[in-house]
């Protein structure tokens, strides 16, 4: 067993490492940004607009426009942005927020061209309702020829899930609440299990609905005691980004905890750091927004690169700042024990129990999220008949990523995360005239 997770460990490394991924996603979202000529930066405004206008009523798809946001939003807003970002700086140092944002600006324009793509080659299924996502772009857009390609995503995101989505998370909160609070991880795992299961077995407006609760209430009380780090730290903050700034071209030396950080490490644990956590380019996202009730999958686009935007650009971003402001980020810690050391440090016990709760509910809200992601990529696979049992495997696999050691499952989770994005990169290139040519037709509609 050690020998195979050796293996799988080699693989990763050679996955998200300097040659192949964090590259191939970069230059992937650098053509896109382009060819779309920066526009999901220049309507970035207007997208903001489109999540309060109301659902048309003669619009096709099943949850509105901000639910599939906020269900897309439930599985990237998690351990990414708390544990994922203190990863990042205790590997890459303070320049590695720097390459976040630059990940996340150009990942803008690839989560843009998922959801359009999503949205135009969505289909109906036998149960009735409206489903998409890379395996049904790449069949339908690309044709019978490329439908290996399809069913290779779907397998590695039915695979994926089960470890990013499920286990992997499930065990996450079951180690924080067992250290903040002494509750069993058996305990843990069977109440995740039941409101998870009484959540999913409703599909994807349950879900949606669900999502479009938590995930603001908790993103805006996390937020909220971040920038109230951040002002009552308020004088740090400019020598922060000048921290930033120059860690990110010059590297960090070693001091105190930190064990110094190399230019390249910088840009390779703020890019894969990133990735991890706004998932553009793995094509999930794109399979919760084919769901959307909506006409126009430039809108839809435009609403998905938001995701993007609010997952990277602000929850990161904040999260890196306090890390910094409080000198956690060069106290040797790692993951959520450093963001909770942060918090804490500043506002007292309030602040661990932040940490504590939001990465629980975090963690929650990811579970069902990818939920829905991996059954629809099962259905791909093997019908819809198939889903009941798939829900069966989800729920089990929950209590047991509460209770168990998951070292392997750690090593297939980000393998299999991985994989999902060689076929949805490969449907992006080869599709990206499909994209510019529906940007085209907005923009003159405009």
């Amino acid at each position: 067993m050690q020998a195979v997770e050796l293996l799988l460990n080699d693989l990763v490394g050679l996955l998200w490492g300097e040659y192949v991924l964090i590259p191939l996603l970069s230059v992937v979202g650098i053509y896109l940004t382009l060819g779309l000529r920066l526009m999901p930066w220049r309507y970035l405004a207007y997208a903001v607009r489109l999540l309060s206008r109301p659902t048309k009523s003669r619009a096709r798809g099943e949850i509105s426009s901000f639910q599939a946001l906020m269900t897309a939003l439930s599985a990237t807003i998690g351990t990414g942005n708390i544990a994922g970002v203190a990863t990042a700086l205790y590997f890459g140092g303070p320049g590695a927020l720097f390459w976040m944002w630059v990940i996340a600006l150009v990942g803008m324009a690839t989560k843009y061209s998922e959801a359009v793509l999503a949205v135009k080659y969505r289909q109906v299924d036998r149960d009735g309702q409206y489903v998409g996502g890379p395996m049904y772009y790449i069949k339908n857009g690309l044709g019978v020829n490329w439908r290996w390609l399809a069913s290779a995503f779907a397998l590695f995101g039915m695979v994926a899930a089960f470890g990013i989505g499920n286990m992997v998370q499930s065990n996450s909160v079951a180690d924080v609440l067992s250290s903040a609070y002494g509750i069993p991880p058996s305990v843990t795992g069977l109440v995740i299990a039941f409101i998870a299961g009484i959540t999913i077995i409703g599909g994807v407006r349950r879900i949606a609905d669900v999502a479009s609760r938590l995930v603001p209430l908790m993103a805006i009380s996390y937020l909220g005691a971040a920038l109230a780090i951040l002002l009552l730290k308020a004088d740090l903050v400019p020598s922060a980004f000048t921290l930033i700034f120059d860690s990110a071209f010059n590297g960090h030396t070693a001091t105190d905890g930190f064990l110094g950080a190399s230019f390249w490490m910088a840009i390779r644990w703020g890019c894969a750091r990133g990735i991890f956590s706004n998932e553009a380019g793995l094509g999930s996202a794109a399979i919760a927004h084919a769901a959307a009730k909506t006409n126009d999958p430039v809108h839809q686009g435009m609403v998905a690169m938001l995701g993007t935007f609010i997952d990277t650009i602000i929850m990161c971003t904040l999260t890196g700042l306090v890390l910094i402001v409080s000198g956690a980020w060069s106290s040797g810690e790692q993951g959520a024990s450093m963001s909770a050391m942060a918090f804490l440090n500043v506002l007292g016990e309030p602040g661990r129990h932040i940490v504590t709760v939001g990465l629980a509910i975090f963690a929650f809200t990811t579970i069902i999220g990818w939920s829905y992601y991996g059954e629809r990529c099962a259905a791909y696979l093997f019908s819809t008949g198939f889903i009941p049992y798939y829900r069966i495997a989800w729920i089990t696999a929950i209590v047991m990523g509460a209770v168990f050691k998951l070292n392997l499952v750690w090593a297939f989770a980000d393998l299999f995360n991985g994989l999902m994005a060689l076929p949805n990169l490969v449907a992006l290139l080869l599709l990206s005239p499909v994209i510019f040519s529906e940007t085209r037709k907005f923009m003159s509609r405009r």
